[in-house]
Formats: C-alpha cells, sequence, structure tokens
C-alpha cells in the first residue's frame, strides 16, 4: 500500500468535513444572488486574464463561445471555495463555542434546511424562466 511508503500517517476526521460542507452548502442557498454574482465576476476576470494568451484577434473571435463557456464552468467551480471557507469557519466557532463538534454538524444542518426553504421561496416569488 502507499501508506506503508510514507513515514508520516494522515488521520481524517469526517465531522468536520461534513459539519463545514453542510454549512458551506447552505450559506451558498441563503446567499445565492451573491454566489450569482461571485460567479459572474470571476467568469468575467477568467475571460479577461485568457485574453492576453492570444496573439492574433481572429484566433481569439473563433475560439470565444467555447472558451467563454469553458470559463464560466471554471468559475462556477470556484465560486464554491469562499463558501467552503465560510461553512469551515461557522463549523469551528459553533464548535468551539458550544463545547462539542457534533453542535456544528446539528447546526450546519439546521442551516441547510433554512437556505434551502428560503431559496424555494425566494424562486416561488419571481415570474418563470423558460
Amino acid at each position: 500500500m502507499v501508506i506503508d511508503f510514507l513515514p508520516f500517517q494522515f488521520h481524517i476526521e469526517a465531522l468536520p468535513i461534513a459539519g463545514g460542507s453542510l454549512w458551506a452548502t447552505g450559506l451558498y442557498m441563503a446567499f445565492f444572488p451573491f454566489s450569482q454574482w461571485i460567479i459572474h465576476q470571476l467568469a468575467r476576470w477568467f475571460n479577461f486574464a485568457e485574453r492576453s494568451l492570444y496573439l492574433s484577434a481572429e484566433e481569439f473571435e473563433r475560439s470565444r463561445p467555447a472558451r467563454e463557456a469553458q470559463n464560466q464552468f471554471y468559475a462556477s467551480i470556484m465560486s464554491i471555495v469562499p463558501f467552503l471557507i465560510l461553512g469551515g469557519l461557522c463549523y469551528a466557532l459553533t464548535a468551539w463555542g458550544l463545547g462539542s463538534r457534533s453542535w456544528g454538524v446539528s447546526l450546519g444542518m439546521i442551516a441547510f434546511l433554512v437556505g434551502g426553504v428560503y431559496e424555494l421561496g425566494r424562486r416561488d416569488g419571481q415570474p418563470p424562466n423558460f
């Protein structure tokens, strides 16, 4: 096994990962307009940064739709990172403040449910997008 060759061992606990992920998902859903704004800004930055890689304007314009779609995908993946950091911080603060790590997971699940219900209610008040 690979573990036999390493001079040290990794011990990964599942509880902080689960609690931070629950908090992050709840915050992502509760602040959905803000997460959309982050995605838009990241996509703009990726498109701007990629422009400097092309020497000819023709090649840049020819491959623009595919690159913009790819940058939009990367931006949506990268937009999760601030919420993961904030979710981990919320988990750590609740676990530290309440004295038990299970409280961080429990409150993360409550944040997840409240964020989901809030997002459903927020979308219910908007006109449908067909």
